[in-house]
């Protein structure tokens, strides 16, 4: 499984020849500024929530590329209303088979508008079971005991998990969350954008080190394969 990360909460997953961008936030952040975005292709696009840095580019990819929009029956029908023609609306709790796996909309806790100011529905993450790997999206979300939820019904090879606390977990927390899904391996997101969420990333791996976890801290634009 090849996993590219775009900065904030984009990821860009290859699952079996299937191509997978979760969270555009590109284009308007500094950080990713040597990203093309015309060379980004994808089949389907999850949004966790409506929040701009995690849609600000979404519409421009759905229209480019055709690729079917996963989503809460708010955030697909607010697109489907700008011109959008493939979506998928879902709610927490439900899952949906998809042609490289199974996506199952689970809670996360955090609030939720698009950018408009449209109400947004309930904010989420995704479990993703692939023929590849089985793994976790969190979303933008605070620690919760559903997550124990996740690692009592899946057996996870790895969480996107956000670190970058003030909106939404710190580091602590995530690793918190981590033992709460079972995972060793951990893909931080939702970090050092803004001066808000800023980390000290020697601080964070160390934190992980201790409490034996993986902490990968992806540079924008980098691809790796897990």
């Amino acid at each position: 499984m090849e996993i590219t990360y775009y900065g904030q909460s984009c990821f860009l997953l290859d699952l079996g020849g299937t191509k997978v961008l979760f969270d555009p936030f590109i284009s308007p952040n500094p950080l990713a500024s040597a990203i093309e975005l015309d060379s980004i292709e994808c089949d389907y696009i999850l949004l966790s929530h409506g929040h701009q840095d995690h849609v600000a580019d979404a519409e421009y990819f759905l229209k480019k590329t055709g690729a079917t929009l996963v989503a809460n029956f708010e955030i697909v029908s607010w697109y489907q209303n700008k011109g959008v023609e493939n979506g998928h609306p879902m709610n927490i709790g439900g899952k949906v088979h998809l042609p490289f796996g199974t996506v199952k909309m689970v809670n996360a806790i955090h609030s939720n508008a698009l950018p408009d100011g449209t109400y947004g529905g309930a904010a989420a993450g995704f479990v993703v079971e692939s023929g590849e790997k089985t793994f976790y999206f969190a979303g933008d979300t605070a620690l919760t005991l559903d997550m124990k939820l996740i690692g009592e019904r899946y057996r996870l090879d790895f969480a996107f998990l956000p670190i970058g606390d003030n909106f939404t977990m710190d580091v602590e927390d995530a690793l918190v969350a981590a033992n709460y899904v079972n995972v060793k391996k951990i893909i931080g997101m939702h970090y050092d954008t803004f001066p808000y969420i800023e980390i000290d990333h020697v601080e964070a791996l160390e934190l992980a080190r201790r409490q034996q976890k993986e902490l990968i801290l992806m540079e924008i634009g980098q691809t790796v394969e897990l």
